[in-house]
Order: structure tokens, then C-alpha cells, then sequence
């Protein structure tokens, strides 16, 4: 009960801040899975868009096309039910430039031993500084909560996100992201994941307007580390084209 307390007034909360453009440092779709308690792990996120916007979101930002993306994140279990995480560096480079970006501060909660159990659920919470080049608002947060199933062999994942820059209600921002996987073993697995952005909730953006993403992905798990890597392609006009992303996670301790 405690911990869905902890995840009925994270929500509560987040009805009073609103929308900020989504970030791409990080493309994941999270499965409730915790750091265990005592322990530090470290997940380097990149993704590189292959073909993309040449218009930059901010002034003075690197435009998408060609441009890297990345971010180092350290994170504590704290107990069974709680990890805390600092995002940091966050870096782009591209056009012949590199620019940092800020950095996040985040706590996620969710059942323990998630990975075991055929139901599970969880509430992460990002609060990031942005520098000028990466969003106009000084300050946003993410209020992700985590739904999902394995059934079997197979993995069912929503992660219905609210985007916010702490603005107004009607400027929320829904985008959701979802997770549908097949594991050939306890080592392989294959994915088919939707980033999308629907505009702010009080009215949401036209259809073609609207950002979805399809991504193939592909994870192995080793002994002491785990790798995720996919290709993503835009499915609306107002979505990169081409985007590429790599992630590495181990254990520090």
C-alpha cells in the first residue's frame, strides 16, 4: 500500500505542472526493473539521427539531422522499492559542434523483483535543469508511469508519459511510449517499441503533426552488463526519420 500511495500522489502532482518538449538523450522504455538495494549501476544512453529535422528545436541548439545525442546515468538502490538516479553528463554533438545540456535528478518506484512477477507497476519521476540550447524552459519534469506484463516468453510494457515545464495544467504534454517483446532466452530478447507525442492533453496535436516513432530493438544480457540497441523510423512528418540508438548498463559495485 505504501508504495502505491507513493504513485497516487506523484500523479496527483503531476496535474498541477505542465508540457515540455520531449528529450532525446534517453529512448528506453522502462520495466520496473530496480537497482538492488546497497548497489551503484551506470547506463550510457546514445542515439543518432540518421536522418532527421535540420532545423533546430531551440535557438542556438545543433539541429537533429546527423547530430548525437547521450547521457550518463548513475543510480542507487535504495531499498526494494526505490532507486534514485543523476543524469549527467547530457551532451549533443553535431554540425561541427558539442554543447552539454543540462542535467536530471530522478526517483523511480516500483514493485520488487519486477522482472518476476506477471504483473508489475512503478512511477518514475525526472526533475531536469536544461541549458538555453536544449529546451526553452529552465526547468521540466517527467512524471512516467510504468504498466506491465510478462506473459511467458512475452513482454507487454506501457509507459504513459506526462511531460511538463511547470506551466499550467492545459499544457501537459502526453507521450506515451510502449514495449512488446519476445525473449528467445534469458540472454536474447527482441522488441518492437512506439515512442509517440501527442501535443498537450488540454488539445491535442493534429494527427500528422503528432511524433511517432517504430522501433526494432534488439537486448542481450550478460554476466555483468546489459546491451540494447535499435533502429527507429518516423511514422508522421513531424518525426525524424532515421534514428539509431545504443545503451549499455552494469553494475559499479
Amino acid at each position: 500500500m505504501r508504495l502505491i500511495n507513493i504513485i497516487f500522489l506523484s500523479l496527483v502532482l503531476a496535474g498541477w505542472v505542465t508540457c515540455a518538449q520531449a528529450q532525446s538523450d534517453e529512448i528506453q522504455v522502462y520495466d520496473g526493473g530496480l537497482a538492488e538495494p546497497g548497489k551503484f549501476t551506470l547506463t550510457w544512453h546514445n542515439n543518432y539521427t540518421f536522418q532527421g529535422s535540420a532545423i533546430p528545436d531551440e535557438p542556438g541548439a545543433i539541429p537533429a539531422n546527423h547530430a548525437l545525442n547521450g547521457v550518463t546515468e548513475w543510480a542507487y538502490g535504495v531499498n526494494k522499492w526505490l532507486e534514485v538516479g543523476l543524469y549527467l553528463p547530457l551532451y549533443t554533438v553535431g554540425s561541427g559542434h558539442a554543447v552539454t545540456n543540462g542535467y536530471k535528478l530522478r526517483a523511480l518506484v516500483a514493485t520488487p523483483d519486477a522482472a518476476n512477477r506477471t504483473f508489475f507497476y512503478g512511477l518514475g519521476f525526472e526533475f531536469s535543469q536544461n541549458n538555453k540550447n536544449w529546451d526553452s524552459h529552465k526547468t521540466t519534469s517527467e512524471f512516467r508511469p510504468i504498466v506491465g506484463w510478462h506473459l511467458g516468453k512475452w513482454d507487454v510494457i506501457l509507459n504513459p508519459i506526462l511531460d511538463t515545464a511547470y506551466d499550467g495544467f492545459s499544457k501537459v504534454a502526453f507521450a506515451p511510449s510502449t514495449r512488446v517483446a519476445y525473449n528467445f532466452s534469458e540472454r536474447y530478447a527482441f522488441a518492437v517499441e512506439e515512442y509517440a507525442d501527442f501535443g498537450q492533453i488540454s488539445d491535442f496535436t493534429h494527427g500528422s503533426e503528432q511524433s511517432h516513432q517504430l522501433f526494432g530493438v534488439f537486448d542481450f544480457t550478460g554476466s555483468k552488463y546489459e546491451i540494447e540497441t535499435g533502429l527507429g523510423f518516423g511514422l508522421t512528418r513531424s518525426t525524424d526519420d532515421l534514428v539509431g540508438k545504443f545503451m549499455v548498463a552494469f553494475d559499479l559495485n
